[in-house]
């Protein structure tokens, strides 16, 4: 049985950057469980699919076949047979992703993959419903966020070091807008586990951040 590190938070928080450092600290393997939903938001939206259309999401994500493998410990997603990785993290997957994963359906498809990699693995796994979801046991569990106007401006400058001209107001208000999809869903909601160490990232480092939670690691461990 491995040891499972759960990380969930909004959009925009970090979750990423802060599990993939940490897995490499404790020598896991990182699950970002955000890019298989990518995966199959991706296949949507190369079929055709618009994000007002969620009574097509179920049926035309039913011959999406989407794994992973890891290359130099590093995940890579593959859809049905093509590794997307590198084609996964514009806004537009990211808005599908986040609508698309509130159909029953899709989730279905991805949760028994997940936790078969948590059970047979040390992993540290980030999503919106990880800790309480899909693995409500894990060893350890973290909610991480930050304001909206942090995040926002996390993504901006993201964006625009690569290049991508971009509207801070606008990113503001797609944050807003996922925040609220997320949360308010209907099958597993974005919250905080009850168990869950809430690490409020606006004021805080990466480094920061990555300290506090190998402390708590750290002495669940000992």
């Amino acid at each position: 049985m491995g040891f499972n590190v759960a990380i969930d938070g909004p959009a925009g928080a970090g979750k990423s950057t802060i599990a993939k450092l940490l897995a490499r600290e404790l020598n896991f393997i990182y699950v970002d469980t955000g890019a298989m939903y990518r995966a199959i938001a991706l296949h949507l939206l190369r079929k055709g699919v618009k994000i007002e259309d969620r009574d097509r999401f179920a049926a035309e994500c039913r011959d999406a076949d989407v794994t992973i493998r890891y290359e130099d410990g590093v995940q890579q997603v593959i859809l049905n047979g093509e590794n997307v990785s590198g084609l996964i993290r514009t806004e537009e997957v990211g808005n599908m992703a986040s609508a698309s994963s509130v159909d029953g359906e899709v989730r279905a498809k991805l949760l028994d993959l997940q936790r078969n990699l948590a059970k047979e693995n040390d992993v540290v796994m980030d999503g919106r419903d990880i800790g309480t979801n899909i693995l409500p046991n894990a060893d350890a569990k973290f909610y991480l966020t930050a304001s909206v106007e942090e995040r926002a401006n996390r993504r901006f400058k993201e964006l625009t070091e690569k290049g991508v001209a971009c509207d801070l107001e606008t990113i503001k208000a797609d944050i807003r807008e996922r925040d609220e999809r997320d949360m308010n869903r209907e099958i597993a909601p974005l919250k905080q586990a009850e168990d869950a160490v809430l690490v409020d990232s606006s004021d805080m480092g990466i480094e920061e951040v990555l300290e506090c939670m190998l402390q708590t690691i750290h002495k669940v461990r000992k």
